[in-house]
């Protein structure tokens, strides 16, 4: 008898739309995206979520999923740069050590700043997921949304991070990503009581959620995939990535359920 898939899960809010609604059998294994990055490329999971750098920097052994990513067109809210200086005087940034992606896109933005740890004293710090959005809440200090300076910059959506799965694929595996997709279909469909389950387990309130929800952006379509060049173009050119890699797709026959899932 062949073993359950294991799916993994980002462990912030934003995953609810995609998670919430989902029915499987597949195990969920949840943790940071350099958590899930790290076990997807060892082979510990068959599918999940990856930064989109740590995507390049390994898709020789990881095949993407044609219909799912992360993103946003604009500001996301979950990915900040908290600084008390202008962005374009930010000289030093204390980048956490959970986002893969988000590091690249800082030294995109801001060229000229050192990343340090995030524990150094640094003109600015990087947060992202839920504790940017915390940080909204609670921190008076000037914030700079990194979706939103991608697409001023660019004029295209931000991928931050793909769904991929190690190549050969797992039987399974389609029949996985159609369930997300449907989880996702039927969550958009309610979106109210997506946000009151959600704000139970996340605390945060369910406006606030249902606004965050709206700014992101699950389907992998042609425009996300643009951006995603675009940006692994940047950061070949920053020296973060050797190459650009071709995008190479996993067959799982989703086509068809891309326009019928995706309101966003």
């Amino acid at each position: 008898m062949s073993r359950a898939l294991r799916l993994g899960r980002i462990s912030y809010v934003n995953m609810a739309p995609l998670f919430e609604r989902l029915k499987t059998s597949a195990t969920e294994v949840t943790g940071v995206p350099t958590d899930l990055n790290s076990k997807l490329c060892s082979g510990e999971l068959d599918l999940a979520p990856i930064s989109s750098i740590e995507w390049a920097r390994h898709a020789e052994s990881l095949l993407l999923l044609p219909s799912l990513c992360v993103s946003s067109e604009g500001a996301v809210d979950s990915i900040q740069i908290v600084s008390a200086k202008p962005f374009n005087r930010i000289r030093t940034l204390a980048a956490t050590p959970e986002s893969a992606t988000s590091t690249v896109l800082a030294r995109i933005l801001l060229p000229e700043a050192e990343q340090v740890a995030f524990d150094d004293d640094a003109d600015a710090r990087l947060l992202i997921g839920d504790a940017a959005l915390r940080s909204t809440f609670d921190d008076p200090t000037p914030h700079y949304d990194l979706g939103r300076l991608w697409q001023e910059r660019t004029g295209l959506p931000m991928v931050y991070a793909v769904f991929a799965t190690p190549a050969p694929m797992r039987e399974g595996v389609g029949e996985l990503e159609a369930a997300l997709l449907e989880a996702h279909r039927v969550a958009r469909a309610q979106p109210e009581a997506l946000a009151r389950e959600a704000s139970a387990r996340h605390d945060y309130p369910p406006g606030f959620l249902a606004r965050y929800f709206e700014k992101l952006r699950y389907r992998f379509g042609p425009r996300e995939r643009a951006g995603l060049v675009a940006f692994l173009e940047l950061a070949q050119g920053a020296g973060d990535l050797d190459h650009v890699p071709e995008l190479v797709f996993a067959e799982t026959g989703s086509s068809a359920l891309i326009a019928k899932s995706d309101g966003g």
